[in-house]
């Protein structure tokens, strides 16, 4: 079997998020034809991995399994310094059951509060991984560096981009152009890792 993707094939997107399927999509090119894990009625699969990758992993064999399709999956994060790296693998946690991302860095500001850390530092981690239906796996990592900033600034982008300035950045993430994002995110170096690796 070719580990390789070939433009216009059909590809599952393992997420339940409508902003993430358009982002991964957008960031294929618009090469595939990518349908949604929630568009085809998948449930959404437990995370037990303490690891980026691994929690990729499963949502990525979880999909391809489910629907006969090459799946692509990814799971994202916001690691702290002063926190230990939290919330890391639990970014999505911490915004509780309706995603409230402003009661998040809400707890991210009162737990850095509540630390004897002074430590700004912090970076987005994203993992991509994809999985052939009953085959081989892939899996990449992306990172970015940068420092954390109270009150939020923007609303653009979503998660915990209003709090997130990056290395040699003076916008937020939420107050960056979405363009520029794309083009120094984690997301983004995850992808072009991905790329490399599979177009």
């Amino acid at each position: 079997m070719s580990l390789r993707l070939e433009k216009g094939a059909r590809l599952v997107a393992a997420t339940h998020n409508p902003g993430k399927a358009r982002e991964l999509a957008a960031l294929l090119e618009d090469r595939f034809e990518v349908v949604s894990a929630a568009e085809l009625g998948l449930a959404e699969p437990d995370e037990p991995e303490t690891t980026f990758v691994g929690n990729a992993l499963v949502k990525a064999r979880a999909a391809a399994d489910a629907t006969g399709l090459i799946a692509l999956a990814d799971d994202s994060g916001l690691c702290v310094a002063g926190l230990g790296g939290a919330p890391g693998v639990h970014s999505a946690r911490w915004a509780g059951p309706d995603r409230d991302f402003a009661h998040a860095m809400d707890l991210v500001a009162r737990r850095l509060s509540e630390s004897t850390s002074e430590e700004t530092d912090a970076w987005f981690i994203c993992a991509l991984a994809v999985a052939w239906p009953g085959g081989p796996m892939v899996a990449v990592e992306g990172r970015v560096d940068g420092t954390l900033s109270f009150p939020p600034r923007g609303s653009r982008g979503f998660g915990y981009d209003p709090i997130f300035t990056a290395e040699g950045e003076t916008l937020t993430f939420g107050e960056m152009d979405p363009a520029a994002k794309h083009a120094m995110s984690h997301r983004a170096r995850a992808f072009a890792a991905l790329k490399a690796a599979l177009f």
